[in-house]
């Protein structure tokens, strides 16, 4: 776990080219994903003129139905080769985003790592101020005890931070307000959605807090996307016994 800590001076609390170094990488896998965003378009696009085609009633050229039949055979060929090169295109870019998502993991579970090193180095540190004030005398001890647990904590938002905007950014609310109805029952009010910082916010602090029981039940608030995304990707792990409880994956470990 040492390996995941930086060292904390008096000059520098947060890794800022660290932090510049990440966000650079993730605005360039946006990119990535607007780039599929537009393939995919102009797919949707070829395939609503390939069903014109096939209902339209073509100008006859020719009364020769073997002459018909090769121009059709021609047409349709072309169209075929073009949707075959924009189906690669697709395919070759999924695959890259599925690299970078694995990254964006193992990303988040070196943070959820420094996290933990930096709670449990918190703990000890309260313990330890605790300890001098009562039966230490040396005031001098007191205060650098008290100082090093400031810059701990300050660097830990620094992370958690970080953490929400690269999620904000990358993976936002669904564009109707951040609310859905409940289900089987349109004339009830909406539910406010949770972020998915908040989301994990959530498991993070279940799973430190009663660690024995890591759990969370799944409310209307939890947006199934994102629970799919975190299951998928191993972030996230269902009970064994019941589908609407999951934990965070305990990354520490």
């Amino acid at each position: 776990m040492a390996e995941y800590l930086p060292e904390i001076t008096s000059d520098s609390v947060c890794p800022v080219d660290v932090k510049e170094e990440l966000l650079d990488e993730c605005e360039s896998i946006w990119k990535q994903m607007e780039e599929i965003s537009l393939l995919m378009m102009r797919v949707k696009a070829l395939t609503a003129e390939y069903n014109q085609w096939q209902n339209r009633s073509p100008e006859i050229i020719s009364t020769n139905p073997e002459v018909l039949l090769a121009l059709g055979k021609e047409e349709l060929q072309k169209v075929k080769n073009d949707l075959e090169v924009m189906l690669s295109t697709v395919q070759s870019k999924n695959k890259q985003l599925e690299e970078d998502l694995k990254r964006e993991q193992q990303w988040l579970e070196e943070q959820e790592q420094i996290l933990d090193a930096f709670n449990g180095i918190e703990e000890e540190t309260k313990i330890q101020v605790e300890q001098l004030s009562k039966q230490s005398p040396n005031a001098r001890a007191f205060y650098e005890l008290q100082n090093k647990m400031l810059k701990i904590k300050i660097y830990k938002e620094e992370i958690l931070n970080a953490l929400g905007e690269f999620l904000e950014e990358h993976f936002p609310l669904p564009e109707n307000g951040g609310s859905a109805k409940k289900k089987n029952s349109s004339e009830e009010p909406a539910v406010e959605l949770l972020t998915l910082h908040e989301i994990l916010e959530i498991f993070v602090n279940k799973l430190m807090s009663t660690p024995h029981e890591p759990y969370v039940t799944i409310t209307d608030s939890f947006w199934p996307p994102y629970i799919e995304l975190l299951l998928r990707y191993g972030i996230a792990l269902r009970h064994p016994e019941d589908p609407n409880r999951i934990r965070l994956e305990a990354f520490h470990m």
